[in-house]
């Protein structure tokens, strides 16, 4: 057998290699001894009914790593690889079903993807009802669902969901949306291109400016708009960058956003309130008589206990004329001291209060 020469100059890099191979190999037999682990965690859980997912427990090791970490490997890769590493021992405590708004590759997929990793089962659903059903029926354990774009405002929808199911928010993730022209075809060869209305809205400015001449066709989604434009000569699609991937599009051009601060808040729905953090959010929804000075008495209890508010929006309730639901998120969990007594005062004013859910708060 011929022996391979190693040129001299070479020696150290192959040294060093030989140090690395050695380091994912203890690597992995430590990740090996963590599945382990997790597996007897799991067992522990279902003898006592404890759901596999704990929101508090994940913010509480990211927070940890990164505080600990004192090396030269960055913390938004320490998550990035973490949340993969809980994402596949949680598979081992319990096989989690996650519904979302769908169809596959839209930015709620990415988001529910971000939050519990590729080691789940993930069930698109046509529309938001379909994803409550889905986690109310106990068909899923967790749903994600979109409540607030920072450019184009509330996810309706979601809201007045919340008004009628008795599920709660346990988790939130803020996602950077970047809307991406995808085609098979190069910019001055599209004719049409494919959109989700709030993906439009989004890039209005860049569209008009670079593509005025095409035709626009509306589609239920995204990921809708990239497959139409995977299967026809001359069209593009605004989407995801996960839609390019899985329709098999090339990126025309990256980030034709208006504005790079383009965020998406989604909630994670279940049926249990996570427990306390040293930084959450508690959502309540709570219905009033159109009455003068009515919404602003509802909000005292928040002042005196000092408590921030983050967001406050209004819908019609339905059941009767000028009756109204606010749904409020503030600072703080809804163990919290000050938190307990202003929600104590509130309910004494208002037709009805309802606790959404106390959630670390997303970054």
């Amino acid at each position: 057998m011929k022996k391979t020469l190693i040129k001299p100059e070479f020696k150290e890099l192959i040294e060093f290699r030989e140090k690395i191979d050695l380091i994912d190999n203890q690597i992995l037999e430590l990740l090996n001894k963590r599945i382990e682990i997790a597996e007897q965690i799991g067992k522990f859980k279902r003898k006592r009914g404890i759901e596999a997912y704990q929101p508090d427990r994940e913010k509480e090791i990211y927070d940890r790593l990164c505080k600990d970490n004192k090396g030269l490997f960055p913390n938004k890769a320490i998550k990035a690889i973490y949340r993969e590493i809980m994402s596949a021992s949680r598979s081992w405590e319990e096989a989690l079903k996650i519904a979302y708004l769908g169809p596959g590759a839209t930015f709620t997929h990415q988001a529910a993807l971000a939050k519990f990793g590729a080691s789940c089962e993930f069930v698109p659903k046509k529309n938001i009802s379909e994803v409550f059903d889905e986690v109310e029926a106990d068909r899923a354990n967790y749903g994600v669902v979109p409540i607030e774009n920072s450019s184009e405002g509330i996810v309706t929808h979601t809201l007045d969901m919340f008004s009628e199911s008795e599920l709660k928010i346990c988790s939130e993730i803020i996602l950077k949306i970047s809307q991406n022209l995808l085609s098979n075809t190069h910019l001055k060869g599209i004719k049409r291109v494919y959109y989700h209305p709030q993906s439009f809205a989004q890039s209005r400015v860049w569209l008009e400016n670079n593509l005025p001449d095409v035709e626009y066709f509306e589609v239920s989604s995204t990921a809708e708009a990239a497959r139409r434009a995977s299967l026809e000569k001359n069209s593009a699609a605004i989407a995801s960058e996960l839609a390019a991937t899985i329709y098999n599009l090339n990126i025309v051009i990256k980030g034709i956003e208006t504005g790079k601060e383009n965020y998406t808040r989604f909630l994670v729905i279940g049926r249990e309130i996570s427990a306390p953090t040293d930084n959450d959010k508690t959502s309540i929804l709570f219905s009033i008589k159109d009455r003068v000075g009515a919404l602003h008495d509802m909000l005292i209890p928040f002042a005196k206990h000092k408590i921030n508010l983050t967001k406050i929006e209004s819908r019609p309730s339905r059941k009767q004329a000028w009756e109204y639901i606010f749904f409020l998120d503030l600072e703080g969990h809804a163990k919290d001291e000050n938190v307990q007594q202003a929600l104590s005062e509130l309910e004494d004013l208002c037709l009805h209060l309802k606790l959404l859910g106390s959630y670390p708060v997303g970054e």
